[in-house]
């Protein structure tokens, strides 16, 4: 299962930084045009707050694991920033981290220091 894990991961952040270097050349949301067109789109802005929920979740789960607050705040911007990228990559940290004899279910204690 954690070779299965940190390949479902792995290639999360794949896609991911993929999809986004393609969107990135060819349009930029820093372009006032681009942001009016997206920001016209209710879909667009019901994904947005979607996906903003989602990495509020999935940040709890960081903020649980996490024991100093310097690394809670440095996830959490990350994954504001950079949404699933920063999520599979945390992940795979987890998953890299686990002792080979240690189970699945240690991702879901806090850390030790």
């Amino acid at each position: 299962m954690r070779a299965f894990l940190i390949a479902l991961f792995s290639a999360i952040f794949v896609v991911m930084v993929g999809v986004t270097l393609w969107a990135a050349s060819h349009s930029s949301l820093f372009d006032p045009a681009v942001r009016a067109a997206y920001n016209a789109q209710p879909w667009a802005i019901a994904t947005l707050f979607d996906a903003y929920c989602g990495f509020i979740t999935f940040f709890a789960w960081v903020a649980f694991r996490e024991c100093r607050l310097a690394m809670k705040i440095l996830w959490l911007v990350l994954i504001l920033l950079l949404g699933n990228i920063a999520m599979s990559f945390y992940v795979l940290v987890q998953l890299f981290h686990l002792k080979p004899d240690e189970p699945l279910l240690s991702l879901f204690a806090p850390r030790t220091a």
